[in-house]
């Protein structure tokens, strides 16, 4: 339970205890459940601002929602490799531009852009609207174990990410990650086509990470769990998922 509090504590503004020690490793796998955690108070949420405002307004209310329980985190990252990557710089002018704390040109129009795109998701969504609202967040942070796997560390002068990388992650580690899979099952049939979408998705973005730099930072995974949870929320409301 410690990793489990550990890692609420890293990707959440959510206290979840104290504690002196920082096992990166152990809470890894833990990320998709804390997903869990975070699509269903956002399920909860969007029923109970659901009973006063229409489906437009709450749309715009659960992306303010799930920006503050994460504190940006993600989408602090997202602006960041933006920034970096949109840059058309070298591998290492790229890195460097990810570490500097002040948002850009191309920060602003993609962090707008996904928003936007999160928003026009979670607008169009039919049934089962719950189960979606829970399981996509799960999705989004079973990504990062994803990334992990098949990228290395960018920053060999150290980074946030650093001891996240410290070892591969094992298969057994994953085990977070299908359990959401197995519960996509509740969507009946229309879960292929949710989980077709995150294969896809995360696919995409790992190549173009190991293509454009070869590696990947901190920033980086959180752009990419931005991108797969505004993208499943859009999936899921084009015609895929009714």
């Amino acid at each position: 339970m410690k990793n489990l509090c550990a890692a609420i504590r890293f990707i959440t503004i959510v206290p979840a205890g104290r504690s002196n020690q920082f096992d990166a490793m152990g809470m890894i796998q833990w990320f998709p459940v804390v997903g869990l955690m975070l699509g269903a108070a956002l399920a909860a949420f969007d029923w109970a601002v659901g009973r006063r405002w229409g489906l437009q307004t709450v749309a715009v209310l659960d992306v303010i929602f799930m920006a503050a329980v994460t504190g940006a985190f993600h989408l602090d990252g997202l602006a960041d490799a933006a920034d970096g990557l949109c840059s058309h710089r070298s591998r290492e002018q790229a890195l460097e531009i990810m570490k500097d704390s002040r948002i850009g040109a191309m920060g602003v129009v993609v962090l707008g852009s996904v928003l936007a795109l999160k928003w026009a998701g979670i607008s169009g969504l039919g049934a089962p609207r719950g189960l979606l609202l829970i399981l996509v967040p799960a999705y989004a942070r079973g990504a990062i174990l994803c990334a992990m796997r098949w990228l290395e560390y960018g920053r060999a002068a150290g980074g946030t990410g650093r001891p996240f990388f410290a070892r591969k992650l094992a298969w057994r580690e994953f085990w977070a990650l299908a359990a959401a899979m197995l519960l996509s099952a509740g969507l009946g049939p229309t879960a292929i086509w949710l989980n077709a979408a995150f294969v896809l998705l995360v696919a995409v973005v790992i190549a173009y990470y190991k293509r454009r730099l070869g590696c990947v930072t901190g920033d980086m995974l959180g752009a990419l769990t931005e991108i797969v949870e505004a993208g499943l929320f859009l999936a899921a409301a084009t015609g895929g998922i009714r």
